[in-house]
């Protein structure tokens, strides 16, 4: 009789096992591996615990955890979550979700990739949209590829610098496996450069043009004829946005975009240390085919009641490998119905509302830092590579906008008379993540809706009182 439930083999089971293929016992079964590296000691592990002694010894190792004060972004924010979506994302049929190889029983979640697709076109304006992908860098990735494969002998895919450097990691490692060559437009006092996007553009060959919206620096860039200019080189344009961001900023589709990726973690999923994080794609009914993963439809049944298909999947991920157009072949179900569920619940106007209280707290935590500093230069940039480091002193006090007179949504610049390494310390000590290290002087300060007043004051007066 096996006393542990959840271990798979008795030793009954293995016995029988063996017996089956012939070998006498388990050493006989591995005899061709060398005894040099075959493990002969006990195994280090802890006695067994109760039910009740392991909550506690798990509880233990969570008070571990140092929850800090959030005003950290780049990519990743610290959002409200109503309640009700985790009470949904609990229910069996949900938490168990997975890719639906069986359509025809797969109702529930063809249903809300469904109305996930609908929700993400209304988001950005596109056409159509895929049934999500892992994350952010990813979809940009594959939005990369996409652009790639639908130009005519292309010879440089476009990338801004003001795209973040994490995304750019990310498409220049997919570039180097398919034979891709990017080619950096440069940035000029934080946004796109146009005049070098021009003499980018000019030298011809061009798959498209990818930018960011809000871009690493959070500024807000002015992206009007930039898909006219990429289109007359009959390339297209790749807009990378912030999901929650575009319920109050000009959508994808309303600068012309030909498809727009991104990271979707900002719908009200949580930060958790790291994940997991739900990125979208969408794009022009045009390009449908050429977009990876699946489209979920709704038609009739031969009864009349509504049901839910995948209407379009394209089956070379499966059968291609490294010639696919994706290598993705599963999605991030469970996130696509996280963001479903926020999005239902939030709605057009409480979406819209969140991300005008975080655009009003950050302007003000923005007066709050520079009520007392003059800048004494505008900002350069030293570039190095594909990299460049914002720069600028400050004087009259100790700190400035990096990028002043730039418009930004809820996350901007600061320049630092102090290191950031010092501030970070500080904070860190105090219960707050003060926000993300651009440079030795440089600091980027993210704000949401979760931002108090008196959270705010904590962190100006830890940069600007040192704490």
């Amino acid at each position: 009789m096996n006393t542990y439930k959840y271990f798979p083999h008795t030793d009954e089971d293995i016995a029988q096992m063996l017996r089956h293929i012939g070998v006498k016992d388990t050493d006989e079964l591995y005899d061709s591996l060398p005894e040099s590296v075959r493990f002969r000691k006990e195994y280090e592990l802890p006695e067994a615990m109760s039910e009740q002694e392991l909550r506690q010894h798990v509880e233990t190792l969570g008070q571990k955890n140092c929850q800090l004060v959030c005003f950290a972004g780049a990519g990743i924010y610290d959002h409200y979550t109503p309640a009700v979506v985790n009470s949904i994302l609990a229910r069996s049929e949900f938490l168990t979700s997975y890719t639906p190889y069986q359509a025809e029983i797969s109702q529930g979640t063809l249903h809300y990739i469904f109305e996930y697709q609908s929700m993400m076109c209304r988001l950005t304006g596109m056409d159509v949209s895929n049934a999500s992908m892992y994350d952010g860098p990813t979809a940009t990735a594959e939005g990369v590829l996409m652009a790639w494969n639908a130009a005519r002998k292309p010879t440089q895919m476009l990338v801004s610098e003001t795209v973040d450097d994490r995304v750019r990691r990310v498409v220049d490692t997919y570039a180097r496996f398919h034979g891709i060559t990017i080619t950096t437009v440069r940035a000029h006092n934080g946004v796109t450069d146009r005049q070098h996007l021009t003499a980018c553009l000019q030298q011809g060959g061009c798959a498209g043009l990818v930018v960011q919206m809000p871009n690493k620096y959070g500024i807000v860039e002015d992206f009007t004829g930039l898909a006219d200019a990429v289109h007359e080189q009959k390339g297209l344009l790749v807009i990378n946005s912030v999901a929650a961001d575009m319920a109050v900023l000009k959508t994808p589709a309303e600068w012309g975009a030909d498809i727009a990726v991104g990271e979707a973690q900002s719908l009200g999923m949580p930060m958790s240390f790291g994940g997991p994080a739900l990125g979208y794609m969408c794009t022009t009914e045009k390009l449908v085919r050429k977009m990876p993963g699946r489209i979920v439809g709704m038609t009739q049944d031969n009864r009349g009641q509504r049901a839910f298909v995948l209407t379009l999947q394209a089956r070379e991920q499966h059968i291609r490998r490294q010639k696919a157009t994706s290598n993705i072949c599963s999605n991030q179900s469970l996130m696509a119905l996280f963001a479903t569920v926020y999005l239902a619940v939030m709605g057009k106007e409480g979406l819209r509302e969140a991300a005008e209280q975080s655009y009003a707290a950050a302007h003000t935590l923005a007066d709050m830092l520079t009520a007392h500093t003059k800048p004494s230069s505008t900002p350069t940039e030293t570039t190095s590579g594909s990299d460049s480091t914002p720069t600028e002193t400050t004087s009259g006090g100790d700190c400035c906008l990096t990028f002043a007179g730039q418009p930004f949504f809820n996350e901007f610049c600061i320049t630092c008379r102090e290191s950031v390494d010092s501030i970070m310390d500080r904070g860190l000590k105090a219960g707050i993540l003060p926000g993300v290290k651009i440079s030795e002087h440089v600091l980027m300060i993210a704000v949401t809706e979760k931002r108090t007043l008196q959270e705010m004051e904590q962190l100006v007066h830890l940069i600007i009182d040192n704490g």
